[in-house]
């Protein structure tokens, strides 16, 4: 979308809040102009800040991105909370109308209107912590039938949806490898949404992933990002660092128990992303030709970045399926949205003889907040059924 397309619906929807909310802070000359001023910097830094690469260079690209995606992430939230009162206001004044006089309808107007701002606030500012810190460790047990005793306890350290960007850089994705490294996993699984950028502006900042270490290495699947930001030039670099990356293929491991190689191995395969055969038809999604060659009697593990490849996968026979996608929403109430795009939004679930495990994602997109789908970096753990 062009600059001026974009600052003119942000501006609209600025509009919308302002006119809502100002009047009820007459008591507040003070709070009316603070408010006023902070949504004229909101409606001219938003839309700037999602379009800085284009109107500026480094380092200022990223100071107007940093500015800019602050306050998208404050505006959704003064926005959803704008809309819930108007909402609340309508209930309440048709029922003083069933029975007038009986609500303070001057002070719950006024009251709310000073609400707002601050819930938006406080929100904004937990979300920003949340999104800022490094993911916790969530530990999932997935029952497999039939899982052999060689098999029992096999870990899989999953992260996803990191975007390493404008404000993920180097540094935060240190902290996300030395937390999974410290889990002493057997493999490591990225489900894809790893960057925002191009391999030039950010393979300095990706270069920590080749510090990751598990008994088995490290298997990478695209996303849909990485098809915007140019998937082949980073699946080259990720190879260069050392990653795995399964495009519609798969690796056969099998646990040092088994080093006469007999016995129930553990096929890894891995599609790329739902939509990517949108951008390159060579790169069509596609679970069974993952599991081409695979032995047949093997636990069938599927790094798939969306979701929705699940009822691909169930048909073609896997046990399990890891995604991310989704963010688990990132903030409310967008969570409540996810599942009209996806079969599942966070967590362990089940689709036929399938489970599906969704992450929340490792990172954010977009604004730096999380509020109620906090990031986690997931350690999977196969038992018997």
């Amino acid at each position: 979308m062009n600059f001026l397309p974009l600052a003119l619906v942000t501006a609209l929807l600025h509009v919308y809040i302002g006119a809502r909310l100002v009047p009820g802070l007459g008591a507040w000359p003070t709070g009316q102009w603070l408010l006023m001023a902070g949504l004229a910097l909101s409606a001219l830094l938003m839309p700037l800040g999602l379009m800085a690469g284009r109107v500026a260079k480094q380092p200022l690209a990223d100071v107007l991105t940093w500015v800019g995606l602050l306050f998208m992430g404050l505006f959704s939230s003064m926005l959803v909370l704008t809309l819930a009162r108007d909402a609340a206001l309508l209930l309440l004044w048709l029922a003083d109308l069933a029975a007038p006089g009986h609500l303070p309808m001057a002070w719950l107007h006024s009251t709310s209107a000073e609400a707002v701002p601050l819930l938006g606030v406080v929100i904004t500012v937990l979300g920003f912590l949340n999104a800022r810190r490094t993911a916790a460790i969530v530990k999932v047990d997935v029952p497999i039938k039939g899982l052999p005793p060689a098999l029992q306890g096999f870990t899989v350290a999953q992260i996803s949806d990191i975007h390493v960007g404008p404000t993920i850089k180097e540094a935060y994705l240190r902290r996300i490898v030395d937390k999974v490294n410290a889990q002493n996993a057997d493999v490591v699984a990225i489900t894809g949404d790893l960057v925002d950028g191009k391999v030039s502006e950010l393979a300095a900042h990706v270069a920590p992933l080749a510090d990751l270490t598990s008994r088995h290495g490290t298997y990478f699947v695209t996303g849909n990002h990485e098809y915007y930001s140019g998937a082949h030039a980073w699946i080259d670099e990720l190879r260069r660092l050392g990653l795995t990356v399964l495009l519609n293929q798969h690796v056969v491991i099998r646990p040092p128990a088994e080093a006469a190689l007999s016995g129930m191995p553990l096929v890894l395969a891995g599609v790329t992303d739902y939509s990517a055969g949108h951008f390159d038809p060579a790169h069509r999604s596609d679970p069974e030709q993952a599991l081409r060659g695979a032995p047949l009697n093997a636990v069938r593990v599927l790094l798939a970045h969306q979701p929705r490849s699940a009822a691909a996968a169930a048909k073609a026979g896997f046990d399990l399926q890891l995604s991310g996608h989704t963010h688990g929403g990132q903030f409310y109430p967008w969570n409540l949205f996810v599942r009209f795009q996806q079969p599942f939004t966070a967590g362990l679930h089940k689709l036929q003889n399938l489970w599906v495990y969704t992450s929340r994602g490792t990172g954010y997109w977009g604004p730096p907040k999380r509020f109620g789908a906090p990031s986690e970096i997931t350690v999977l753990r196969l038992v018997a059924a």
